[in-house]
Order: C-alpha cells, then structure tokens, then sequence
C-alpha cells in the first residue's frame, strides 16, 4: 500500500488531459512534462503508442478513473482496482486519481457522477473504499471533488470539513478542480475563495482547470469550453495561498484549433506561475 500521506508528489508543471482525438497537438508540446489519461480507456496490455511516447521521453501521465465508485454503499470492485493498479505500472505513473463520488447503486449505473451526501454515514463508506483501493495501488491515490448542480439535505459537514476528515482519515492526496470550486461556489451564491481557506491546500497533489457554460441558470462543468476568467483568477488566488505541484486543463468535446489550446495552456502558465509547455 502506497501511504499518500508520507509521499512528496514531484513538480508536475503545466499539463493537458490527454485524449485520442488530439494526441498529436498533447505529443507536440516541446515543454510538457505532465498529462493525465482516463483510466477506463487504457489497454494496459497495449497503450496507445503515443501515450507510450510521452512516457518514454519522461513525461509523468496520471491515469484518472471515473467508474471506481469510491462513494458508493458498495465495496469498489476488486477487478476495477486492478486495472488502476496495472495502468499504475504500465504507465509508471507517480500517483493516480479518481472522484469522491458514486457512479452505480444497486447494479445500476448512472452514467454520472454523482455527489456523495456530507454525512457520518457516507464519510465511512468513502473512507473504506479508499482505504480499500489504496491498499491494492502500488502509488498514491489522489481524491477529486466534484462539480454538482445539487447537495443532498441534511448534511452533517460542511464541503471542507467533511474533504478535511476525508483526507485525515484515508492518508489520499487531494486532487483539487479549480473549474468545480468555481462552478459549485457560483451555483450556491457562495465565494470560492472561502472554500480555500478551509482546505488543507498542503495535501494537494495537482489540480484540473476547464471551462463550462451557463444553461437554464445554472453553471455546468462541460469541459468543451475555455477557461473563464473568473478561473484563472482563482488559481492566483491559490498560488497566493500555495503553489500547487500541477495544473492540468481538461478538454472533453467541442476541441479548438490548436492556437486556442495553446493560448489556453499558456494562460494557465501565467495565472500559475508556473513554466509555459508550449
């Protein structure tokens, strides 16, 4: 079992989420030294040769899970830990990530992520199957909040006092979505700095950026739109507070032309500090 909470997780830089449709623009990034593949997509018998390349020329790519279920009533599945575990040592990736969410109850599958209540209950089954996961990776896991458009009632913490005990308990990193920060502060009527100040910010291992849309009123983390100003902003506010080891823009859908990426990982470089990859 990797002890996440004993690991110095190493400077990461600015990175891209990689996906098949734009390996050639993630490959032709002369400073990338960071990128993150959903894990699920992963052959780990046989990884696309571009992810391979990016690995053997020294690049760090975390494989992110989506359908772990870490906050399901149900132990995770041992088969879907393993294959974390195998895109761990086929990547030689230095830590992995998945959400604090469920994504299944009951044998049926939502096809979302979907927000864990904030209470006692809840917080133990997140703790055992994390605990439970952990003990199978061969690197640390990093946890990520969600975006949600709703809380379930009666909640027994608040957001940061129940990720702070989350953290506490398990020894996980935490991977922090500066995009769900900014989305879930907006559709609350709250202020996303605050949320930081409650955070223990030393735990974090890298965060997403991304950009979304207003529908229906509410703000929705699409990840098929640029980053809004209001993000890169909070990722100064951030750094003021501490300098992350990573930020990683997440693109599902809707891809620029390569200009516009590029004008957006530079973007993410300058509100960061942090060196430009292009």
């Amino acid at each position: 079992m990797a002890e996440a909470a004993d690991v110095t997780v190493p400077d990461l830089g600015v990175g891209i989420g990689w996906r098949p449709e734009i390996a050639g623009f993630v490959g032709a990034l002369p400073g990338l030294r960071f990128a993150e593949v959903i894990a699920e997509s992963v052959h780990t018998d046989h990884p696309a040769p571009d992810l391979l390349e990016l690995r053997d020329r020294g690049a760090a790519i975390v494989p992110h899970g989506v359908k772990l279920s870490l906050g399901g009533a149900e132990p995770v599945a041992a088969e879907r830990v393993a294959h974390l575990a195998a895109c761990a040592e086929a990547l030689k990736a230095p830590l992995v990530s998945e959400h604090v969410a469920f994504v299944r109850a009951g044998g049926i599958e939502a096809g979302h992520l979907l927000p864990v209540p904030r209470t006692r209950a809840a917080l133990d089954a997140l703790t055992a199957n994390i605990r439970r996961t952990a003990a199978e990776l061969p690197v640390p896991l990093a946890v990520e909040p969600i975006a949600t458009l709703f809380d379930w009632p009666d909640a027994e913490y608040t957001e940061a006092d129940f990720l702070t005990e989350l953290l506490e308990r398990t020894g996980a990193l935490l991977l922090l979505d500066v995009a769900n920060v900014y989305a879930n502060a907006r559709n609350r009527g709250e202020d996303p700095a605050a949320l930081l100040d409650r955070l223990p910010l030393e735990r974090i291992a890298y965060c997403h950026v991304a950009g979304g849309s207003e529908e229906g009123g509410r703000y929705h983390d699409t990840h098929a739109a640029a980053v809004p100003s209001e993000v890169l902003d909070l990722i100064r506010a951030l750094c003021a507070r501490c300098r992350p080891p990573g930020f990683l823009l997440e693109r599902d859908g809707r891809y620029p032309p390569a200009a516009e990426l590029r004008a957006e990982l530079d973007a993410i470089a300058e509100a960061s500090g942090l060196p430009a990859v292009t």
